[in-house]
């Protein structure tokens, strides 16, 4: 087939036409002119998440392959070179990071202040969830987007199935084992799965960290380990790992680093802000008030449990599968052979392993965002005008927080939707 080729004049009297020019013709001097008509196949918001990927795709690897062949290359030629040699860096050698350990404190007083503010939000602000997938929706009636991807979704046309939510489908915080000694014993094996307990994953980066808790004790070492032709060998003494134990946790519970300001005073409020009305409409204006005190904490956590969540994983390993949601903070992740996902036949039910991202310790929820809690619900054929947003955020500005600047081209804060009534018109 010929090419066509369009000259720049006539390019700029087609753009003056006042109908829709048919954008399939091939230009090489201009770009695609599929982003100026608005078309599906390339947006100008790039920021958008895109739909979920197939089940038998891998996720994308977070530092490129090539890189981590060159690595491991580099750690066998020093294994060489030196078989015997004390781990200087850590958290590798066993040791804390110092500059990590008030991070460590601050970002599990922010997901606790988060957990708190969101049980309190849903019960003013609705939040709806599909019975038959994992689709959420913040508003007082669902959305008639057809994205669902459950059981007989094709009898249905992919339409979701709305139920009341909570907080557990706002924010996915994923479990992981936890780890008494993340050197020394960084994988659990299978036949230890009953006993070893699981907890939050941002919890059990918090305690790796630095962050002590009664209920899940780790083992923190005042000497570096050694390394032996890659295997991590410790030389402390039984005794003196005890006195250590029982010195450092003493020390941590009477130095604890002190919490940023608007954590704390919006822990000491939390029992103030108790609502007990269901509709937002209903509340007077003092409740309202204290609402937007509260969405406006609720936020500031969620942005302090991330960006400490994101200094603490520049340091701390955290892996997850390649097709499933496990996630593990350690070294490395566990032997348990319980993957079920695509080619786990091949892998006899081990998980692929593979560096994690942000979204798979914590887990955001992205949904559509809506102007007004109690209008129309969004239709599916004008989807690609609406925006979306974590969960999170969209309802916190629903609770009267000030939108983020991080989130606003992806709300899609400057498109104007058309009516229902008008749909015709635009699709």
């Amino acid at each position: 087939m010929r090419a066509i080729v369009i000259s720049s004049e006539i390019i700029s009297h087609l753009k003056r036409l006042p109908h829709r020019f048919n954008a399939t013709f091939s230009f090489s001097s201009e770009t695609s002119p599929l982003v100026a008509f608005g078309d599906d196949r390339e947006s100008t918001y790039s920021d958008v998440p895109k739909p979920c990927r197939r089940k038998s795709q891998r996720k994308p690897y977070v530092t490129p392959m090539k890189v981590l062949i060159e690595r491991a290359k580099k750690e066998r030629e020093a294994r060489k070179a030196q078989p015997c040699r004390v781990l200087e860096e850590p958290p590798d050698n066993g040791l804390l990071v110092p500059e990590l350990v008030e991070v460590s404190h601050r970002v599990y007083l922010a997901r606790n202040s988060l957990v708190s503010g969101l049980s309190q939000l849903i019960r003013v602000i609705p939040v709806l969830r599909c019975e038959l997938c994992n689709e959420v929706h913040i508003g007082y009636v669902g959305h008639e987007i057809r994205t669902c991807t459950g059981p007989r979704s094709g009898s249905r046309s992919a339409m979701h199935v709305w139920r009341r939510g909570g907080a557990r489908d706002v924010v996915f915080f994923p479990k992981c084992f936890h780890l008494y000694d993340r050197v020394g014993k960084p994988r659990v094996g299978h036949d230890e799965r009953f006993s070893v307990p699981r907890i939050p994953a941002i919890v059990e980066l918090c305690i790796q960290a630095g962050v002590d808790l009664a209920k899940y004790p780790t083992k923190r070492r005042t000497k570096p380990v050694y390394c032996i032709e890659g295997r991590i060998v410790d030389f402390e003494s039984v005794a003196e790992d005890i006195e250590n134990k029982i010195k450092l946790s003493s020390e941590n519970i009477k130095a604890l680093p002190n919490a940023s300001p608007v954590l704390a005073r919006h822990v000491e409020n939390f029992p103030i802000l108790v609502m007990n009305n269901s509709n937002l409409d209903w509340l007077s204006e003092e409740e309202r008030n204290k609402v937007r005190v509260l969405s406006s904490h609720t936020l500031e956590a969620w942005f302090e449990m991330i960006s400490g969540a994101k200094k603490m994983m520049e340091k701390y390993s955290v892996h997850t599968c390649g097709y499933c949601p496990e996630v593990q903070v350690g070294p490395k992740g566990h032997k348990l052979r319980m993957c079920k996902a695509s080619k786990h036949q091949s892998r006899n039910g081990l998980h692929a392993w593979q560096e994690a991202t942000i979204d798979d310790l914590v887990g955001p929820n992205y949904v559509w965002h809506v102007d007004d809690l109690n209008g129309s619900p969004l239709n599916n054929n004008l989807k690609r005008y609406y925006g979306k947003a974590p969960a999170v955020v969209e309802l916190c500005v629903h609770g009267g927080a000030h939108i983020p600047n991080l989130y606003k081209s992806m709300m899609r804060l400057d498109v104007v939707s058309p009516d229902r009534d008008e749909v015709d018109l635009v699709a």
